[in-house]
């Protein structure tokens, strides 16, 4: 398995992929800090009991429809690396299973959406010390806004990266996911039973944690399915 994530790093060394892991929390941060700079005075009064609370929630309220549309277009330009070259058979000629394989396209993505959160973890730092919020930083509740809803956004990982690699045009993949994203802005409405829901954390129990654990039992679900589906398809 180690051989197989290094050959997966070895293809998007020269792509945009890891650009885009970075651009993507730079966006969210860089736009929170346009909002901060144009509303500062406005935004402080209302959150001036919690400075560093309200700019982690907002910081989420554009991190959870970037987590979604990312994960929607990593894993459509990781799948589309042997697309492109219709090189899926001779990949799997090697001596690699091929869940395996889909296993590295899988835990590929993974890592790099949770390097993506780590880099929002850092931005937001940088920021509420810039806007002068002071050092005491509500680190747990930090890492629990920035990486609870990828957690609970498992399941989307997992179907787009199924949708990715079994079909060649990545149109399909790509609308699903842009959709799924569009959709789930409106989804805190929605029954908890709803896993466009899950990535926001709102249920009617009021723990985050359990929007979590639906999202990871949910995505391993998918995931082993799609698993199997890729181990008994023809690939050509």
């Amino acid at each position: 398995m180690t051989r197989v994530m290094l050959s997966e790093f070895i293809k998007i060394k020269r792509k945009l992929i890891l650009f885009l892991v970075v651009l993507g929390p730079l966006g969210v941060v860089g736009l929170q800090a346009v909002n901060f700079g144009l509303r500062y005075d406005w935004l402080t009064s209302q959150y001036k009991d919690d400075l560093w609370g309200g700019l982690i929630g907002e910081v989420t309220m554009l991190s959870v429809p970037t987590i979604l549309i990312g994960l929607t277009i990593l894993t459509s330009m990781i799948a589309n690396i042997e697309h492109q070259t219709n090189a899926w058979k001779q990949l799997l000629s090697l001596p690699v299973s091929k869940m395996k394989v889909f296993a590295g396209k899988a835990l590929l993505s993974f890592v790099l959406l949770f390097m993506a959160c780590i880099l929002l973890v850092v931005g937001t730092i940088i920021l509420g010390i810039c806007l002068k919020f002071g050092t005491n930083i509500p680190i747990l509740y930090l890492l629990k806004m920035c990486f609870f809803p990828f957690l609970a956004a498992m399941p989307f990982l997992a179907l787009q990266t199924w949708l990715a690699i079994s079909m060649k045009n990545q149109a399909i993949p790509l609308t699903t996911g842009i959709l799924g994203t569009i959709v789930s802005m409106y989804a805190t409405g929605f029954p908890d039973w709803m896993p466009l829901k899950w990535p926001w954390l709102v249920n009617e129990w009021e723990e985050p944690v359990y929007s979590v654990l639906f999202g990871i039992v949910t995505g391993l679900g998918i995931y082993l399915l799609s698993l199997i589906d890729f181990s008994r398809r023809d690939v050509k």
